[in-house]
């Protein structure tokens, strides 16, 4: 993982912000929170009886991707709005 730096005046690309260790590490707990969240309202029930197969599981995996993406792509564009209002004009 990479730290950008906005104080150089240079808008960071998308992938050096989203890999970046605070983008990551936000997006993690976002997604474990948020994840964990919409795994009991969508697969609870399945979850409490026990009744879990493959494709469950899978579709409890991917649950946590949704707010991690979001995370993701809402951190890269704040900080790239942020960075550009920083350039020197």
């Amino acid at each position: 993982m990479t730290e950008h730096k906005i104080s150089e005046g240079v808008v960071p690309g998308f992938w050096d912000i989203a890999t970046s260790k605070r983008v990551v590490t936000r997006a993690a707990r976002v997604a474990i929170l948020v994840g964990i969240a919409l795994a009991i309202i969508n697969h609870g029930d399945r979850l409490l009886q026990g009744d879990i197969d493959t494709t469950a599981a899978l579709k409890i995996l991917l649950t946590f991707c949704v707010p991690y993406s979001v995370s993701t792509y809402s951190s890269v564009l704040a900080t790239r709005e942020y960075a550009a209002m920083q350039k020197p004009t």
